[in-house]
């Protein structure tokens, strides 16, 4: 059945990734038939269909795509924030207070915790989403955790190198080991992608190359955290593994630009990230100075950005990484979607999943304008509402 989707005041059909260009159509309407976008165009020009929704002159845009979160955990660590916001440095090491709280917890308490945030998702307005294991670092815990991220999105990333656990501080070939042997052979079955953090604190340049060629070998695409805490060797190990992105890129070289622009991978930024834990913010603008395809994400994490508003991502773009609006709309979309290399979502183009948001407001432009406002009204999976705002 055919439901149009009509009086839209302005419908963002498409946007560049890398570029930040966006096709815009005033007055519009779409069809969705089968779940994907049949038909874009002027209001007075819409064709027939069986079902109707009067938009009433707001704004749509495509669904949020956020290509980096970590939404399996248990635990809490507000005081760590609280210490930070009172001076304290941030550091990889905190990761390891959420690993201990995740061991601790059930399924069913993992599982209730990971609906939550995909609920909160949907509030604002992000209908694709990837999620990372990360907090079991056992090969027990971080296959439960793919397993029931698996449950939620196909976008499942295993990361059990996401720091060295503390029972392996004296033994980190061991772990390196552990992971690239039985833990990825647990966790595999449950996960399309391989993660490594590959920074101070956590892996260096050999271990992380170590651990892609292993997941790469077992079937896994490869991501990578790098540069979150200084420049270092992870831009250059994701262009070599030809990972899909290359995430955090907080402190980069000229060089690291040259390599992403030139490369298919794409420079993830993270905005909650620097904002939560008052860390320098990187300049967008070189990035889409050399080409490079651009994406954002929440980074939705207990630690370090615990977000799950991408509105509130573009604003922070925009003010403080020197995004203009139209490119931090692309990045969270198109760019989400290339970091997931996705060509089904990201859009509102015909062919395309009919996943889309509405917003109280005349233009896109006031998500970054009026900051801390919820401005979704509904979002759309498929055609289908999975969050409509009560009246």
């Amino acid at each position: 059945m055919a439901k149009l989707f009509s009086n839209i005041g302005q419908l963002v059909v498409g946007t560049s990734p890398d570029t930040g260009e966006l096709e815009l159509i005033e007055n519009a309407a779409l069809v969705v038939d089968a779940g994907v976008v049949a038909w874009v165009g002027s209001s007075a020009n819409a064709p027939a269909a069986d079902e109707f929704v009067d938009v009433a002159g707001r704004t749509v845009i495509p669904g949020f795509v956020d290509s980096h979160a970590h939404l399996v955990f248990a635990g809490d660590r507000a005081a760590e924030f609280e210490a930070r916001m009172s001076g304290v440095s941030y550091s990889a090491g905190g990761i390891k207070t959420t690993v201990a709280a995740t061991r601790a917890a059930s399924d069913h308490e993992l599982r209730t915790g990971l609906r939550a945030r995909v609920q909160e998702m949907h509030r604002s307005g992000i209908t694709t989403f990837e999620t990372k294991s990360g907090y079991g670092l056992n090969v027990a815990d971080e296959a439960r955790s793919v397993a029931l991220a698996a449950e939620v999105t196909e976008e499942v990333t295993f990361l059990g190198a996401h720091v060295v656990p503390a029972e392996f501080a004296d033994r980190r070939e061991d772990y390196v080991s552990l992971i690239a042997g039985e833990m990825l052979a647990a966790a595999a079955p449950h996960s399309k992608w391989i993660d490594v953090f590959c920074d101070r604190g956590a892996f260096d340049a050999d271990e992380a190359d170590e651990i892609l060629r292993a997941g790469v070998r077992a079937g896994l695409r490869p991501r990578i955290h790098a540069n979150q805490l200084e420049a270092g060797a992870g831009i250059e190990l994701a262009v070599k593994h030809d990972c899909a992105s290359a995430d955090h890129c907080t402190h980069l070289t000229d060089r690291d630009i040259e390599l992403l622009a030139g490369s298919n991978t794409v420079a993830t930024l993270l905005p909650g990230a620097e904002f939560s834990t008052r860390a320098e913010y990187p300049d967008a603008r070189r990035l889409f100075a050399a080409g490079a395809k651009v994406a954002l994400a929440t980074d939705c994490n207990p630690g370090s950005s615990f977000t799950t508003s991408m509105a509130f991502c573009l604003a922070v773009a925009v003010r403080d990484m020197h995004f203009t609006p139209s490119q931090a709309l692309a990045a969270a979309t198109a760019g989400g979607a290339a970091a997931l290399r996705r060509i089904d979502v990201g859009g509102l183009r015909v062919g395309q999943r009919a996943n889309l948001v509405v917003l109280n407001s005349p233009s896109f432009v006031h998500l970054m304008y009026r900051p801390g406002v919820d401005l979704v009204d509904a979002t759309y999976i498929d055609g289908n509402p999975v969050y409509e705002r009560e009246k």
